[in-house]
């Protein structure tokens, strides 16, 4: 959806450039710092984990298998030891498959996560993990949350990232509140102590172009700097659709003996594009056919020279990590971001109807005039975000008998502050076949003026216990404090409006885990975990409750000893009160009451050899409505998630002969049916697209040509109510290449 202010693109990359001789000043101070410390000095430190310098578990993943991971546990552990499910994406499976534009993008091939449920919309990331919207409280950046509310969320560039790791199922023990599905970490490249360089280039078949660079190097002994940025513009699928983005990342290590390690970074980041402005559309006329047939994937709805859409976004912080000479480790991950969004452009919400007499609506789900005219909301926001993250662990291991164990005690905070306002008016209709622009649009009157902060402060245990030939059993604890402010200034409704709501809530959240490893590399485990969930949403009744409840997984992880590769399956029952549903289009919510999840998730990761790699994927999903004030919907399945879904991707390389250093590789993506309405009366059907990319290196040279959706399969990838569909990714083809020194 949305995004950013009142400034042209060519300001933004300006103000994106300025601010990274700022941070360049801030970064060279460190470095500075670092040549100082030949005095007093900590004891040695080493630095693994999400913080200072890359470990197994958070840098480059060889080939499609990574074999640990922090994500599930906060601590360097190998995927087989962590009682739920996880999938990792690493860098060269990106770079294959080609996902180059969003982070939704990435997840695509993986089981129990539903991506781009309203169709490819460029400004926001939309992830749904074993049903349940994770993109509110479920989006981490380096174990710190992204926590998004209404149209104030950050949005990540995949190529600042070095792996995307998914944790599924609830995650409140160890970050806090989060999704209970599950949640999405995304892990950032960092320094590598190495030289090197990387650049490259593209254009895809909407004549979208792209350019990006990464350096790594050395300022002196123990001190290691790497630049990331990139730039992208051009068209979109859409008519009229086109952007300009770019980000900036520039980060230092210093690590001036083998004990103690800071990593400071910064990262500047911006958009101006032009909507899609088609990813509202009605179920008649998407799914179905309407009297004129279908809508045009590409037509735009909304109003050329009106549509805009802008943010700027700032982060800044470090990583710090210091081993005590007793074998305990103290790391603390601090950041503080800013972002800027304004957006502003009708968006279509069904059919138009000017026979409707109040208080029947004036929208409705297929076409009544000769003209099939679609009815349209005026739109404009500008949100203004402030966060604030910090999270501070200690971790040692020690043995009490016969027991090893790995302990971690931490404290973490976070910091959220949203100052919006929405407007909003009944715009002019618009041709679903014919669209007319131009006609002048009624100004928008303000519906929410709001700032909205919430802090919360979390203190949390694990102990991760090894015993016998292979017994590992995992408990968890966490206290969560939780206060949210609403302040709600003078609106079109209520233009004397001056009201505050502050409230708190505590819980307590656990797992407990236990697994076997065989030596042949099969792991079956079994877990229960409970989970506690403080979400801001702007409901029709007052504030929201926490989402509370419960998760039982069992399953299997098979790492052969044959063959590198990591094979996991899974079976589970997620059951969460307070169900909070949210209106794309108006981002107003409402509470369901109880979802009770229940699925089979399978995935295969495996470099079979030199030359082949495979990933594959199958996930089965039963959702139901167990509890709501409605008793009609009890029994029935909420909207929009599929039931099924499988996913496969071959990768093959030549490595001799005539063709050394080409590769080829095929994706088949199967999502199955959903429904459109919570009422269970339209169904979306399922639908089967292909990917394809061929690749060719030599010395140090690359080029690459992807292709989504090879055979340009029209489907819808989701509704969120019959007035709320959207078409899933049209072909789009992109041609990269590379050059690395």
């Amino acid at each position: 959806m949305a995004n950013q202010g009142v400034y042209s693109a060519g300001i933004r990359l300006k103000r994106i450039l300025s601010g990274s001789v700022a941070l360049a000043t801030v970064l060279a101070a460190g470095a500075t710092w670092a040549q100082e410390q030949d005095a007093t000095r900590l004891a040695p430190v080493i630095v693994e984990g999400a913080g200072g310098a890359t470990s197994a578990a958070t840098g480059p993943v060889d080939g499609y298998v990574a074999k640990e991971t922090t994500t599930g546990s906060k601590t360097d552990t190998p995927l087989s030891q962590i009682p739920q499910s996880v999938s990792v994406i690493g860098r060269e499976e990106i770079d294959d498959r080609g996902a180059i534009n969003k982070v939704d993008e990435i997840l695509r091939y993986t089981p129990g996560v539903t991506t781009q449920p309203f169709g490819v919309d460029a400004d926001t990331d939309w992830f749904y993990i074993r049903g349940f919207d994770a993109t509110q409280t479920g989006v981490f950046l380096d174990g710190l949350n992204l926590f998004s509310y209404g149209f104030g969320g950050f949005q990540i560039d995949p190529f600042m990232l070095e792996r995307v790791e998914v944790l599924k199922g609830p995650a409140s023990v160890l970050y806090g509140g989060s999704s209970p599905g599950g949640i999405v970490n995304m892990v950032s490249k960092r320094p590598t102590g190495e030289t090197s360089a990387y650049v490259e280039t593209g254009i895809n078949s909407n004549a979208n172009g792209f350019a990006g660079f990464d350096v790594n190097g050395i300022l002196n002994e123990g001190v290691n700097y790497r630049i990331t940025g990139k730039v992208s513009g051009g068209e979109n699928y859409t008519d009229f659709s086109n952007d300009l983005r770019g980000f900036i990342m520039p980060q230092v290590t210093i690590e001036r003996d083998d004990a103690t390690s800071l990593t400071v970074y910064g990262l500047l980041q911006g958009l101006d594009q032009r909507h899609t402005g088609g990813s509202f559309l009605p179920y008649i006329g998407t799914v179905e056919p309407a009297s004129f047939g279908k809508i045009d994937r590409k037509a735009f709805f909304g109003e050329p020279d009106i549509d805009t859409g802008t943010y700027v976004q700032q982060m800044l912080g470090y990583e710090f990590k210091h081993e005590f000479d007793n074998g305990w480790t103290f790391s603390q991950n601090l950041r503080y971001g800013h972002l800027y969004k304004h957006e502003d452009g009708p968006y279509t919400y069904g059919y138009y109807d000017p026979d409707a007499v109040f208080p029947d609506p004036s929208y409705v789900n297929a076409p009544v005039t000769p003209d099939n005219l679609l009815y349209r909301l005026g739109f404009e926001h500008t949100s203004k975000v402030d966060t604030f993250a910090v999270d501070n662990r200690v971790e040692g291991e020690f043995d009490t008998g016969a027991l090893n164990h790995t302990m971690l005690i931490g404290l973490d905070y976070k910091y959220y502050r949203l100052d919006q306002e929405q407007a909003s008016s009944a715009a002019t209709p618009i041709s679903a076949t014919d669209p007319i622009y131009g006609v002048p649009q009624p100004p928008n009157a303000v519906y929410i003026n709001q700032v909205t902060t919430q802090q919360q402060l979390g203190v949390y245990a694990q102990d991760q216990i090894r015993f016998g030939d292979g017994w590992i059993v995992t408990l968890n604890g966490r206290y969560d404090y939780v206060d949210t402010k609403t302040e709600n200034g003078p609106t079109f409704w209520d233009p004397a409006q001056n009201s505050t709501f502050d409230y708190n809530e505590s819980a307590l959240s656990g797992r407990a885990g236990l697994a076997y490893e065989f030596a042949n590399g099969v792991t079956p485990y079994v877990s229960a975990s409970t989970f506690f969930n403080p979400i801001v949403a702007v409901t029709l009744t007052g504030n929201t409750k926490p989402e509370e409840g419960d998760q039982f997984e069992a399953g299997v992880k098979y790492e052969p000893t044959f063959l590198d590769g990591v094979l996991t399956a899974s079976v589970y029952q997620l059951t969460k009160q307070n169900v909070v549903v949210t209106d794309p289009l108006t981002m107003l919510s409402s509470q369901m009451g109880e979802v009770r999840s229940r699925g089979i998730e399978l995935e295969g990761k495996f470099n079979l050899s030199e030359s082949w790699k495979l990933i594959a994927g199958l996930e089965f999903i039963d959702l139901e409505i167990t509890e709501d004030a409605n008793t009609a919907l009890i029994g029935n399945t909420p909207y929009l998630i599929p039931d099924k879904q499988a996913t496969l991707w071959l990768d093959y390389t030549v490595q001799d002969g005539a063709f050394e250093g080409v590769s080829l590789g095929a994706g088949m993506r199967y999502r199955g049916e959903s429904w459109a309405d919570n009422e269970n009366t339209a169904k979306v059907a399922a639908a089967t697209v292909f990917d394809a990319g061929i690749r060719y290196e030599k010395n140090d040279w690359g080029a690459a040509l992807n292709v989504s959706n090879v055979f340009d399969k029209e489907y819808v990838s989701g509704c969120g109510g019959i007035l709320v569909c959207g078409y899933g990714d049209a072909r789009t083809i992109t041609f990269k290449l590379s050059k690395t020194w």
